[in-house]
C-alpha cells in the first residue's frame, strides 16, 4: 500500500484544540491534508441573531476560549460604530489592559503548547502555571477566570479595583524574569533549532494572498499589526513598535523568515512588547466613568446601519461586521477570525510535503482557535 490515511485529533494532543486533520501519507510524507471541524460549540453568527444586543456579549467570548476579550471588544466597537458612542477615556485604558494580559495568557497557553509538540515537555508546565497569575488578575478584575464578559458597548463592566495595579505590576514582574527561563528551556535549545528552523514555511509573496495575519504575517517580514494601522481602545496614546522579522532582538535569524522558527520567535518577543505596554497604560491611566449611560437592555434599539470594527489578537486579526435594522437585535453578525485563514487555507497547503513527526508543531505555530473555524 503505497498512501495511507492518518487522522490526528479531535482528541490527540499533537492539535491545538477539539478538531481533526485527515493527513494522507506516504511513507513519512504528507501528500494531502484536510481540516475537519465540527467537534465543538459552533454557530456562533446565527446565534446571534436570535439574542438581544447585550445578550451576545456572554457568547461572543466563546469564539477563542484562550483570548476571549478580543471578541467582547471587537463586537462592542462595532455597536459603538451604530450608537455612534464615545467611550470613556478611562475605560479605553482598562480595555487595553485587559487586551494586552490577556494576549500574555494566550502566548503562554501557545508557547507552551508548541513546545510539548517537539518533547519539551517541562515548558507547558511551566507556562500553564504561569499563566495562572494572569488568571487570578482577571479573577479579581471580572469575577471569572475564562469568560470574563467584561468588556461591554460604551466601556467596560466596572472599574478596576484599587489593589488591582500593584497585582498586575507584581505578576509583570514576574513574569518577565521568567522569560529568561523559557528561552534557556526552548528558544536557545538546540531541538528547537533543529525541529523548527525552515519548516512549514509560508511562501512570502503568498501571505496576504492567503490571508495571513497576525504574528504568523510578521514572521514573514510584513509590519502589520491593527493596533498600531488603526488605532483601538488607548493604543494610539501608546507607545511601541510591531515587531517584525527580520527584527528579532536578541534572537538570532536563522533562516529567511516564514518559517515556524520565526513564527515562534514572534509571539515570544510580543510577551515583552505586550508587559511595557500594559506597565504605558496603568502609568497613563486617567480618573474618571467607565461606562457610558445605558438604556434598558431588555427593550435597546439600536439604529439601522451596518459597521465593522477589527482588533489585533494574539492569533491576527478579529473583525467583526454587524448589521442592524432598528430592532432589538442584531440582522446579521459575522465574524473574520485569523483562525479560519490560518488552520484551513494555509494549514492545508503548507502541510502538504512535511514530515508526519512536524505536523503538530506547524500546527501550533499556526496558534489555530477551533470555535473560530465553526463560528
Amino acid at each position: 500500500m503505497k498512501e495511507y490515511e492518518l487522522f490526528i485529533g479531535p482528541q490527540h494532543p499533537g492539535i491545538t484544540g477539539n478538531m481533526m486533520y485527515h493527513l494522507w501519507a506516504e511513507g513519512d510524507t504528507v501528500v494531502k491534508a484536510e481540516c475537519n471541524v465540527g467537534y465543538l460549540h459552533r454557530g456562533f453568527e446565527k446565534l446571534m441573531e436570535s439574542r438581544l444586543w447585550m445578550q451576545n456579549i456572554p457568547l461572543v467570548c466563546r469564539i477563542c476560549v484562550p483570548e476571549p476579550d478580543v471578541n467582547e471588544a471587537a463586537y462592542s466597537m462595532a455597536v459603538e460604530q451604530l450608537m455612534d458612542w464615545e467611550v470613556p477615556e478611562r475605560a479605553r485604558y482598562i480595555r487595553t489592559i485587559v487586551l494586552e494580559l490577556a494576549r500574555i495568557s494566550a502566548y503562554l497557553m501557545a508557547i507552551g503548547g508548541y513546545a510539548g509538540s517537539i518533547g519539551i515537555y517541562t515548558l507547558p508546565q511551566w507556562m500553564t502555571g504561569d499563566r495562572d497569575y494572569i488568571l487570578d488578575i482577571f479573577e479579581q478584575l471580572t469575577g471569572a477566570r475564562v469568560y470574563h464578559i467584561y468588556i461591554w458597548p460604551g466601556g467596560v463592566r466596572w472599574d478596576m479595583p484599587d489593589n488591582l495595579p500593584g497585582l498586575i505590576e507584581r505578576t509583570l514582574n514576574y513574569i518577565e524574569k521568567r522569560l529568561e527561563l523559557y528561552d534557556d528551556v526552548l528558544f536557545r535549545n538546540r531541538i528547537f533549532f533543529d525541529r523548527a528552523v525552515g519548516i512549514g514555511k509560508i511562501p512570502k509573496e503568498k501571505a496576504i494572498e492567503w490571508g495571513v495575519s497576525g504574528p504568523n504575517l510578521r514572521a514573514c517580514g510584513y509590519g502589520y499589526d491593527v493596533r498600531k494601522l488603526e488605532p483601538y481602545a488607548a493604543y494610539d496614546e501608546i507607545d511601541f513598535d510591531v515587531v517584525k522579522y527580520p527584527e528579532l532582538g536578541k534572537f538570532e535569524a536563522l533562516s529567511d523568515g516564514c518559517d515556524v522558527y520565526t513564527r515562534m520567535i514572534i509571539r515570544r518577543l510580543e510577551i515583552e512588547q505586550s508587559i511595557d505596554i500594559v506597565r504605558q497604560a496603568l502609568k497613563k491611566m486617567p480618573e474618571g466613568d467607565i461606562l457610558l449611560k445605558h438604556p434598558n437592555w431588555l427593550r435597546w434599539k439600536v439604529p439601522a446601519g451596518y459597521a465593522f470594527a477589527r482588533v489585533e489578537s494574539s492569533k491576527g486579526e478579529y473583525g467583526y461586521f454587524v448589521v442592524s435594522d432598528g430592532g432589538l437585535k442584531p440582522v446579521r453578525v459575522h465574524v473574520r477570525g485569523p483562525s479560519y485563514t490560518h488552520g484551513i487555507n494555509v494549514a492545508e497547503r503548507i502541510l502538504k510535503g512535511a514530515n508526519i513527526a512536524d505536523v503538530s508543531q506547524i500546527l501550533f505555530s499556526l496558534d489555530i482557535c477551533p470555535p473560530d473555524i465553526e463560528r
